[in-house]
């Protein structure tokens, strides 16, 4: 059962444009399309020029990246964060240019951030843990209707195979079957009420529907499980902010910082839970964080503006 893991990863085509070095193009955006549908917000997408970097980004909540007023040419896409780091080449010409970035994550934990294998899933056949691997073989090639019947081979053998459940999920999110992703995931929480990966899932769909209080409730127990998942902890923040559960959002934005990786955004969430508790030297104490770790890009930029208002407020 060594072998066996839940697949984090992105999955795109990239769009490659005609070059015209005397151009600029005025927009381009890059969209990260995580499979298990989980945005991981502390990932550094980095664009570098052939004389070294041009700038780097953390992805919005709609999990995209945008560089304005780039000159058109050859340029190369680094996207890292935890157990994860890979390199697109991307070429720009004049207008506004998208792009989908492949990274394929280095994660080879079930739940995910390095979680222990639960005693459950060491009584899992070795038949369907050979389904389970080739599916996330097949996922990475993205032939996700053949991974989906690896899954389903292994669910037959084994059907109490939670993991399993968990990214035949991840399948449906990039197909966008939603329904059939949620059914899924409830699925595998209902076979494992400890698989953090799943509760994880079940979180960023309830977050993407504006379903906070449930989506606070996925991600309470999936840190419960796993503690140290960065994701986890900036997504709970992010819903208890949306909850107005200011001091707990702030607390958690913090619980989240010190962890392995980049997770400058939490700033950015506890600075707006201080604002929302007028405290403002709170809320300036977070944003001069952020920008220390994170001086430059569009959300630096708005950073420094809202850091003048309040320190003008302030004084």
């Amino acid at each position: 059962m060594g072998r066996a893991c839940l697949v984090v990863l992105l999955a795109a085509t990239s769009v490659i444009a005609q070059t015209d070095s005397n151009t600029i193009v005025r927009r381009l955006k890059l969209r990260l399309n995580f499979v298990n549908g989980t945005c991981d917000l502390a990932a550094r997408v980095e664009l570098m020029g052939s004389r070294g970097p041009v700038a780097d980004r953390k992805p919005d909540d709609q999990c995209e990246v945008d560089f304005s007023d780039v000159p058109s040419g050859n340029y190369r896409v680094e996207v890292s964060g935890l157990n994860y780091s890979e390199t697109e080449n991307i070429t720009t010409s004049e207008g506004l240019a998208d792009f989908e970035v492949q990274v394929k994550s280095q994660n080879r934990g079930i739940g995910g951030g390095g979680a222990l294998v639960s005693a459950r899933a060491l009584s899992i056949p070795s038949k369907a843990v050979k389904e389970f691997d080739r599916s996330n073989e097949l996922m990475n090639h993205q032939e996700y209707q053949k991974a989906i019947q690896s899954l389903s081979r292994a669910i037959a053998i084994y059907p109490s195979y939670a993991a399993a459940y968990n990214n035949l999920g991840a399948v449906y999110q990039h197909l966008g079957d939603r329904a059939k992703e949620r059914e899924a995931l409830q699925k595998a929480v209902s076979l494992d009420d400890h698989l953090a990966a799943a509760y994880l899932n079940l979180g960023r769909m309830d977050i993407a529907d504006k379903d906070f209080p449930d989506g606070e409730d996925m991600l309470r127990k999936a840190v419960s499980d796993n503690p140290s998942d960065p994701m986890a902890l900036v997504l709970l923040s992010y819903c208890q902010f949306q909850n107005r559960r200011f001091d707990e959002a702030i607390g958690t934005s913090h619980a989240a910082h010190p962890l392995k990786g980049e997770h400058s955004s939490v700033h950015l969430i506890a600075a707006k839970a201080f604002e929302q508790k007028r405290d403002a030297p709170g809320a300036i104490a977070e944003l001069e964080l952020f920008l220390k770790e994170m001086p430059t890009g569009e959300r630096a930029d708005q950073a420094r503006k809202d850091l003048q208002v309040l320190r003008a407020i302030h004084q």
